[in-house]
């Protein structure tokens, strides 16, 4: 979304989630909400890693102030910047801070505090956590967005919203990396035989349904083997 259109399209995005099983928001309360997207990819932790410090790269230029990805730029350490040159129209050149990097261990997990879009401008904190583990087939990752604050949109609008623009991100992230492995719940990935890569077209799973459809809260003390049980036959689900 361009920074003209941010706002509005945005809250657009919110009206077009019809349907409340398409969507991946695990909590939300008056104050605050979580979404979570998780895939699985023939990659390595390195590579995912890799790909991870080139936003240009997978973040999509739809969600960007400037429309061009090729302004994006990830540094590497805690206190690093994801931020965006916004070009030269005549007045100089500017730059927006998407988010911050809190916490960095590479080829595990990336952590950033940033409130993205529209939430930028409201008193709000956002924490995206990025988590990868190494499977048979390549690599798990999981995306957990929280928001927590004062904000002047209604909770139930915005997440949604919110929700479905982290699924883009994380669908540009996979297919960078060359698409989503299929995984059926319960079932071991399933092994590229074809030599082709990975199907580009399969969406990420969302590991916090039970079997009924409900979403599930996770234990704060739970790591990554629960966040991607369900992407990895081996790895327990944890009480």
């Amino acid at each position: 979304m361009h920074v003209k259109s941010s706002f509005g399209a945005l809250l657009f995005a919110a009206t077009c989630v019809a349907s409340p099983a398409a969507a991946k928001v695990i909590d939300q309360s008056d104050i605050g909400f979580t979404v979570a997207h998780t895939a699985q990819v023939a990659a390595t932790p390195e590579d995912v890693w890799k790909m991870l410090r080139t936003p240009d790269k997978w973040w999509s230029k739809e969600h960007s102030w400037s429309g061009d990805a090729a302004n994006f730029w990830l540094d590497s350490q805690a206190g690093g910047c994801f931020c965006e040159k916004l070009p030269d129209e005549g007045q100089g050149v500017g730059s927006v801070q998407h988010a911050r990097i809190i916490f960095a261990k590479p080829g595990e997990m990336m952590r950033l505090s940033g409130a993205f879009g529209p939430l930028q401008g409201e008193a709000v904190t956002g924490t995206l956590t990025i988590q990868i583990k190494k499977t048979p087939t390549g690599s798990a990752i999981r995306f957990d967005y929280v928001v927590g604050g004062y904000m002047r949109f209604k909770v139930a609008d915005i997440a949604p919203a919110v929700d479905k623009v982290l699924a883009e991100q994380m669908v540009g992230l996979a297919n960078a990396l060359g698409g989503s492995l299929p995984v059926a719940r319960g079932d071991k990935p399933a092994e590229d035989k074809s030599g082709e890569g990975a199907d580009e077209t399969a969406k990420p799973a969302d590991s916090n349904a039970d079997a009924d459809g409900a979403a599930e809260p996770e234990p704060a003390d739970s790591g990554l083997d629960a966040a991607v049980a369900d992407l990895v036959k081996d790895e327990p689900k944890r009480d």
